[in-house]
């Protein structure tokens, strides 16, 4: 697309050109399982290529067996929000989510713990919600939350349907009754200081503007329109898997298959075969060569185009990145029973916790971190009386100063020793199996800079100057480098978008998430 016919608006979205009979699906995260599905239910022949022995992405799995059981590991998303997009996918291809999945929602939500020694559990019942602060810090405060909820419902109602369920082409496309629906309520100031509006006390402003950073921005910094993030953990509800995270890839890959997807595990794709701008064929490291009316590319954006169609486009080149994170994975003898299922430790520093890892591409010296105990839900996932810990520290992405193969070890005794000091007694102790990831070992895997998040979610990489999702006459990307953007919730759209630019609009599509 020139840049004039880019500012165009489009009647309805653009789509591949060509036949479509045969849709050949690089890699099996969800997005790319979302795809499938929804091209398989519409009756093409899918074929799904992925290099892992299981699907997922980065939902991925890492089992570790011992003498007293096997520790079954999560190594993605933890948060698992808008179950009701999981329930489109399965709703593509007739299929009933309930018979394949099990979910069990998460009470609360959050336990946050503050350095002053107070503790707020973070509920998705308003009211709920709203006595726990009353309890915890005053009812005005609590009027406060009522506000914020009802202005954050507002956001997701008026986000949902024009800016992200839906494939822009244009900016102007953005020109709907929505978009001055969006301005009038402030969804275009910055997040902190609209958080603010409601939320007097630091607590609360704190756990309901952290999920900026899933955005790859300071709440400072971010527009209040993400706040939509806490609309869907904070108020929508969070949800846990019979079986870990790992069950959602698991299932729908598996009812995929059920429908026909043709799926080639332990397959790396090397390159896709274009002749002009038309692939024609995928190319595998074991010397396969298959051919395809039309590619759907999973791996992130920015790989895809350098490492397998051979190009490195400007808008993807100038992209910024989002924070990375350290990740320690530990299975242990140890039970604290003050802690929740998610739970997050905030430090004193706040403001200056993104300061660091943003604009001077630091290590935090005060950290706030985020510890999930998956087996609070479901014990099957550890031996015996064992218990799983899920410890991330955010960290710099690999654009920072910061060797990773020398620093690992050492921040991994930092982390242990930063648990023990927020009242993790005896942690590093109580460890029987652990497995540590850096932001080298991300970008090890495919993500870019080695930022899980991918590129962050700034005015100018957001929406319809995110890089679009179509290259070519019949090349189409999904997952968290395209559009809408980063997260469990969006990258299920975004493998519905993806299918939309093969099939076109389907008129009769409403999604769960909207009635």
């Amino acid at each position: 697309m020139n840049a004039i016919t880019r500012w165009l608006p489009h009647r309805s979205p653009r789509t591949v050109t060509g036949p479509t009979d045969h849709v050949v699906v690089v890699g099996a995260g969800l997005a790319g399982l979302s795809a499938a599905m929804r091209l398989v239910g519409a009756g093409r022949r899918v074929t799904v290529l992925e290099r892992e022995a299981v699907p997922g992405g980065r939902a991925g799995r890492l089992d570790v067996p011992t003498a007293d059981g096997t520790y079954r590991f999560d190594t993605g998303p933890t948060v698992l929000t808008m179950p009701d997009l999981i329930a489109d996918a399965f709703d593509s291809i007739g299929e009933d989510m309930d018979d394949w999945l099990t979910l069990k929602p998460v009470s609360p939500l959050y336990r946050s713990f503050y350095p002053d020694g107070s503790v707020l559990d973070v509920h998705s019942d308003p009211a709920q919600m709203a006595e726990e602060i009353r309890s915890v810090i005053g009812p005005e405060e609590a009027a406060g939350y009522l506000k914020y909820v009802d202005f954050v419902s507002d956001l997701y109602k008026y986000e949902m349907t024009d800016f992200i369920d839906r494939n822009i082409d244009s900016p102007l496309d953005l020109l709907t009754p929505n978009l001055a629906r969006l301005a009038a309520i402030g969804g275009f100031r910055k997040l902190a200081p609209k958080v603010r509006e409601y939320l007097k006390d630091p607590r609360t402003e704190r756990v309901f503007s952290f999920q900026a950073m899933y955005a790859g921005l300071s709440p400072y910094d971010a527009l209040a329109i993400y706040a939509v993030i806490a609309y869907m953990d904070s108020v929508a509800g969070v949800y846990f898997p019979e079986g870990g995270m790992h069950a959602v890839p698991t299932a729908m890959a598996n009812a995929a298959a059920k429908k026909g997807v043709e799926f080639h595990y332990s397959t790396t794709v090397t390159g896709i075969e274009t002749r002009g701008d038309r692939a024609v064929a995928v190319h595998t490291s074991d010397g396969q060569r298959i051919e395809a009316d039309t590619v759907v590319l999973n791996p992130d954006l920015p790989v895809a185009y350098r490492d397998l169609l051979g190009r490195s486009p400007w808008p993807v080149r100038r992209l910024k990145y989002s924070p990375s994170c350290f990740l320690l994975l530990a299975g242990s003898n140890a039970n604290y029973s003050k802690i929740a299922h998610h739970n997050i430790h905030f430090g004193r520093s706040w403001k200056g916790v993104f300061d660091e890892l943003i604009d001077q591409q630091r290590l935090m010296t005060d950290p706030s971190l985020l510890v999930t105990n998956p087996t609070a839900s479901d014990p099957s996932l550890a031996p015996d009386g064992k218990q799983i810990y899920y410890v991330l520290f955010p960290t710099p992405n690999m654009d920072a100063p910061i060797d990773w193969r020398t620093e690992g070890p050492r921040y991994r005794d930092e982390v242990v020793a930063t648990m023990e000091k927020r009242g993790y007694v005896g942690f590093g102790d109580s460890i029987q199996v652990e497995d540590v990831t850096t932001p080298l070992d991300w970008e090890a895997r495919g993500m870019e800079r080695g930022a899980p998040f991918a590129s962050a979610h700034s005015f100018t990489q957001t929406g319809p100057f995110r890089p679009g999702n179509l290259w070519g006459e019949n090349v189409v990307f999904t997952g968290s480098g395209t559009q809408p953007g980063v997260g469990v919730p969006m990258v299920l759209v975004s493998g519905r978008l993806a299918a939309e630019r093969v099939l076109g609009v389907d008129p009769m599509y409403h999604s769960r998430a909207l009635r």
